[in-house]
């Protein structure tokens, strides 16, 4: 809503002042169909020429990702900090052999199974689990493993941006696909110098036309879908730090509740639970595995 929103506010404002400065919007309506079908056909075919087929149908995901926006809530991080939780505690009290069933089928793991959002997230899923996983092979490096899962979550944010790179690279060039449209329009004109003044001054507005929408669509479309989707998937990737952070104090032999705090440190400030209330919610998840263990 908040998108239509704003788009409603771009039109009204840049074609309303259009009309109460007294232009011509006849014009502008006439020549639009034209100059879309060039600026429109000549982006989309430029994006097509320079960009994978699995860069396009990610692209396409993006724009509805990035109407979207962020997929994680501030629930979405308490349950994951629980989790971690109980993962750790479990690798803590039951070793390697107790934690592997747990990670070799998450579906069928009441530590996962508690989280069902969680457990859709499958790029995290695997990247827990796997980690998890290494230090049962006795990886001793913190600092090792550390600079591992770094490197991991840089090549698995590189790939989702692959598609934001797309089309911001779209939206710096729509403008001089516009000036292309423009320049048409010129040519067309400049074929029918002979007629009278009032009819050349519609056609050299209609082919400025094409100028006008490269740098609209380029700077109140394109572009702005782009940088959305860039801050969407910036914000979906902080669930792997929360992750990494816990992960990594656990390895360096800090107490299950210290390593889940210093990732709670590492959560959004905006959706971060407090101190209290992960104390609150960990009480219980002590209770639960409890009972889990009889």
């Amino acid at each position: 809503m908040l998108n239509g929103a704003g788009f409603l506010i771009i039109l009204g404002c840049v074609f309303g002042s259009f009309i109460i400065s007294g232009g011509k919007l006849e014009i502008i309506l006439h020549a639009l169909p034209h100059e879309m079908m060039a600026i429109a056909g000549a982006a989309l075919g430029a994006f097509i020429v320079g960009n994978s087929t699995a860069t396009l149908k990610k692209a396409m995901a993006g724009i509805k990702r990035a109407f979207r926006g962020p997929r994680w809530k501030e629930q979405d991080y308490a349950d994951l900090l629980t989790l971690m939780f109980g993962l750790l505690s479990t690798f803590k009290k039951d070793g390697a052999t107790g934690i592997e069933a747990h990670l070799d089928a998450p579906e069928a793991s009441p530590l996962f199974g508690a989280y069902p959002r969680l457990l859709a997230d499958r790029g995290l899923m695997e990247f827990v689990c796997d980690y998890l996983r290494m230090m049962t092979l006795n990886f001793e490096d913190p600092h090792q493993l550390e600079a591992v899962m770094e490197a991991d979550i840089e090549r698995h944010h590189h790939e989702e941006s692959g598609p934001q790179h797309a089309l911001q690279v779209m939206a710096d060039g729509l403008p001089a696909i516009g000036i292309v449209a423009a320049v048409l329009g010129v040519i067309k004109t400049m074929g029918s110098i002979d007629q009278p003044t009032e009819i050349l001054g519609a056609m050299i507005g209609g082919a400025l036309v094409g100028t006008f929408l490269g740098v609209l669509l380029s700077y109140c479309v394109v572009g702005p879908i782009a940088g959305k989707l860039q801050e969407t998937i910036d914000a979906d990737r902080q669930p792997y730090a929360v992750a990494k952070a816990a992960i990594v104090a656990y390895a360096q032999h800090q107490p299950v509740t210290v390593a889940v705090e210093i990732a709670r440190r590492m959560t959004p400030s905006a959706l971060a639970p407090s101190f209290q209330q992960l104390e609150s919610v960990l009480d219980e998840a002590r209770d639960g595995l409890a009972v889990a263990r009889g």
